[in-house]
């Protein structure tokens, strides 16, 4: 026996069925946010007092060039995705909701492909 209203049923409305989804790949770009933030506070603070040349080398070393395109995908995945959940909580106007949600994606892959572009700029030296 359904709790629905008959409009209810007929409407659609209920579980869109991708709740779960989100809410776990949230969890889970925080949880790698963690060990990677931290990595990137330590890196920093060893390139602090290296000139052009030596931070530029060291970006270009394989495993940091990895580390930080990881870093920039969760970091982004993470913000836009926690930045939706706010959009669709308190924006209750259909048009300024969806035209906000679209902005935000916009934002995280132009800025996250625009961060990775230069990431791996200096990676491969051009």
């Amino acid at each position: 026996m359904s709790m629905r209203s008959p409009l209810a049923r007929v409407r659609g409305l209920g579980s869109a069925k991708s709740g779960t989804q989100h809410f776990w790949w949230q969890r889970l770009t925080g949880i790698a946010l963690i060990p990677l933030t931290i990595w990137m506070v330590v890196a920093l603070i060893c390139v602090a007092g290296a000139d052009f040349e030596e931070a530029r080398s060291f970006v270009a070393s394989p495993l940091v060039t990895v580390l930080l395109l990881c870093l920039i995908v969760a970091l982004f995945y993470h913000a836009q995705l926690g930045m939706q959940v706010v959009i669709e909580d308190y924006l209750h106007a259909e048009g300024m909701k969806l035209a906000a949600l679209l902005a935000v994606k916009f934002l995280a892959v132009i800025l996250g492909l625009l961060s990775a572009l230069a990431v791996l700029r200096i990676a491969l030296g051009s």
